[in-house]
């Protein structure tokens, strides 16, 4: 135990941190991180989003459009601490890059908009760094904005998000006058003048003491209630020390069981340094978080960040640029040198790596070697894809891939010239190898290649890419949604028989089976919504029949009865059985599961569904009621509204299909002034169904 406290304190990964920066879109996620590298000294002149000489937001893409669009990341210096930044996207149909970048994080501050508060993409990034178990900050960005309210943002935080807010400063000033903030664990004052990059320090205010105060001694309390060792000196003495308040605010980060808050304005350059500060002393070093956990032969097992251990990393961004194809990597344990050849484990193939690169957006500085706790990308591995773990050859390990979710948009693409059609199948190849969120395929029936995504404008910028990156004049079909099938009323004890003999050894399978639909709590697999079980006695049907027949039947889920669409929610129960003693065979099992539940669907009234979003739109008073006229004309479901300074917040479930081309109407209704975010909300029955549920056939 002691030996293991001796190398923490001594190793050097204790002076790195790994962190995101997360956000709804235009809260300020990507000015925050350009004054992160200015203040560091990494950049010398503060890039800014409107002028499109951030260092992050480099795609040409992300600079005409205003928004970051891919994860960047960059890495910097601060007294004495190595920080790997990756900037993530805030648009929802991006939330792929920030599952990604999540993955991999050890920690993140959470930018939110000190006059909006928790905007609805600020919720969906939140809730997937809580699936990553990825300790916060929170940074309260925006206080020089007009309506700017510090108090009423962390309530919104406390409301809507569900941590303890630990709000560790308090702003001098408001609005247009906010100058500074008062640090309450020190009880300082820092004051940022117009045209001076760093702080001025010095005691806090008189006319400001006493509600400083006030604020210190909420914020220990709120500790005492969540610290034990803090409570117990806050009870011995009715009061906390700041190195006991400051190492109780560390370990409520990193467990997770409070939010530390701070504030500032990061366009005017206010709060930056603090903030840094913040990240040091209590997001959590690659040896603050659990040891990764991985697969060896199947097992389950444990790798320590520790550079002398085996080497393994997980690859999650692939990038292919002029200076070649660069592959992203979170190095967890080992030393990677130059030179090397690891293993693709996933793949089972080897990799050199001919080059280590110090990432700074789309700049690089070449390395050595890469040690546990690293982020760095790398060129060389030709196959690896995000999600992929490259490991030592001789130490195998496998670990856990991001999630990719299910892409729910769709549209037809072909090359307007002929000569170039041959280019585009690699160019979208490409393409879908960078961004696994997106899904390519060709349409069985009229031959047109499909690209799928996460939404429109995602679709709209892996079009755009095609086009500026290779050249390509493209044609572009209407979007199409990913429509879903499902039982409404199941079938009991269908019965059949696969049968086939052709002169050589034959086949056979008896099935007899069961089909209802799964009930939302079921116990099905959660990505496809099937269960399947068997109530086989006596040994009619072998187990490894069984498994064939639960194989067949996943076949089976790609192409419903209705029109072709993927089947979901429904539960399939083998009852019985027979075999013949010579021509049965998992094949014929297989082909049995696959057919009979075709033809079991068949029998059963089925239901079409279709996507939906939850869309939050933000207008102009005036403009309320064509808004929700609308919606309401695009078959959406008011859900809320709520009023807002300057402008009503209006909450919908509207279908994906009626959303195309919403981003225009609303800037015509609003004369520019509406927004909207919108979320998958799963499926619901599509229009045209019957009262109970079935579409007549």
């Amino acid at each position: 135990m002691r030996t293991d406290l001796l190398r923490h304190l001594t190793s050097p990964l204790t002076a790195v941190r790994n962190l995101g920066i997360l956000a709804h879109v235009d809260a300020g996620k990507t000015t925050v991180t350009e004054r992160i590298l200015f203040a560091t000294g990494t950049t010398h002149k503060r890039g800014e989003v409107h002028d499109g000489t951030t260092v992050t937001d480099f795609d040409p893409q992300e600079r005409d459009r205003g928004i970051t669009i891919f994860a960047a990341a960059a890495s910097c210096a601060w007294d004495g601490h190595r920080i790997n930044l990756i900037d993530t996207p805030g648009h929802v149909d991006f939330a792929d890059e920030v599952e990604r970048s999540l993955r991999v994080l050890d920690g993140a501050i959470a930018v939110f908009d000190a006059v909006a508060g928790v905007e609805p993409q600020s919720e969906s990034v939140w809730r997937q760094a809580d699936r990553h178990g990825v300790p916060r900050m929170a940074f309260v960005n925006k206080l020089d904005r007009a309506g700017a309210d510090l108090d009423t943002a962390v309530e919104s935080i406390r409301r809507r998000l569900h941590p303890a807010p630990l709000v560790v400063q308090m702003p001098i000033g408001a609005e247009a006058d906010f100058t500074g903030v008062v640090d309450l664990l020190r009880m300082r004052s820092l004051i940022w003048t117009d045209g001076i990059d760093t702080a001025e320090e010095g005691p806090v205010p008189d006319a400001l003491r006493a509600e400083a105060l006030r604020r210190r001694r909420l914020l220990e309390e709120a500790v005492a209630e969540l610290h034990p060792s803090a409570l117990e000196e806050f009870c011995a003495a009715s009061a906390l020390g700041e190195r006991t308040l400051a190492r109780a605010l560390r370990e409520l980060t990193c467990t997770g069981d409070g939010l530390v808050v701070l504030c500032g304005s990061a366009y005017r350059n206010r709060g930056v340094e603090p903030l840094l500060d913040a990240v040091v002393a209590y997001l959590p070093s690659p040896l603050d978080v659990p040891a990764v956990r991985g697969t060896v032969d199947g097992v389950e097992r444990e790798r320590a960040a520790d550079p002398a251990a085996p080497f393994a990393a997980l690859a999650f961004k692939v990038q292919a640029g002029a200076t070649g194809r660069l592959t992203y990597l979170r190095v967890y344990s080992g030393t990677l040198r130059k030179g090397e050849t690891v293993m693709d484990a996933g793949a089972g193939r080897t990799e050199r790596i001919a080059r280590i690169l110090r990432v700074r957006a789309d700049r690089h500085t070449e390395l050595e070697l890469a040690v546990a706790g690293d982020i760095v990308a790398v060129v060389g591995p030709k196959a690896a894809r995000p999600g992929s773990t490259l490991c030592a050859p001789g130490a195998p390990f496998v670990l856990e891939a991001p999630t990719v979710a299910e892409p729910v948009v769709s549209v037809a693409l072909e090359a307007r010239r002929s000569a170039d059609a041959g280019r585009l199948g690699p160019a979208l190849a490409r393409l879908v190898e960078e961004d696994p969120s997106l899904a390519l395929r060709t349409d069985p029936e009229t031959g047109q290649t499909v690209l799928s995504g996460m939404g429109e404008l995602h679709l709209e910028v892996a079009v755009e890419k095609i086009r500026r990156d290779h050249g390509l004049d493209l044609a572009v079909g209407r979007p199409r949604v990913t429509y879903r099938e499902t039982v409404a009323r199941g079938v009991t004890g269908l019965v059949y028989r696969h049968v086939k003999q052709d002169g050589g050894a034959g086949q056979f399978a008896h099935v007899v089976l069961d089909v209802e639909p799964l009930p939302p709590e079921g116990d099905g697999d959660a990505a496809t919504g099937f269960a399947f079980r068997s109530a086989v006695v006596g040994g009619r049907v072998p187990q490894e029949y069984v498994r064939a027949v639960e194989a067949g039947c996943r076949d089976a889920l790609a192409e419903g009865p209705l029109g072709g669409h993927r089947v979901t929610g429904l539960r399939v129960v083998l009852t019985d059985g027979a075999i013949h003693p010579k021509d049965s065979s998992e094949t014929a099992f297989r082909t049995a599961g696959r057919l009979g539940l075709r033809a079991a669907l068949r029998a059963c009234s089925m239901l079409l569904l279709e996507p939906v979003v939850e869309v939050t739109v933000t207008v102009p008073d005036d403009a309320v009621g064509g808004v929700l006229g609308d919606l309401a004309a695009r078959r959406g479901r008011i859900t809320g509204s709520t009023a807002r300074l300057g402008g009503t917040v209006v909450t919908a479930t509207v279908p994906v299909a009626e959303l195309f081309g919403y981003a225009t109407r609303l800037r015509s209704r609003t004369q520019g002034r509406g927004s909207f975010t919108a979320r998958p909300a799963g499926h619901v029955r599509a229009q045209g169904a019957a009262s109970d549920g079935t579409v007549p056939r």
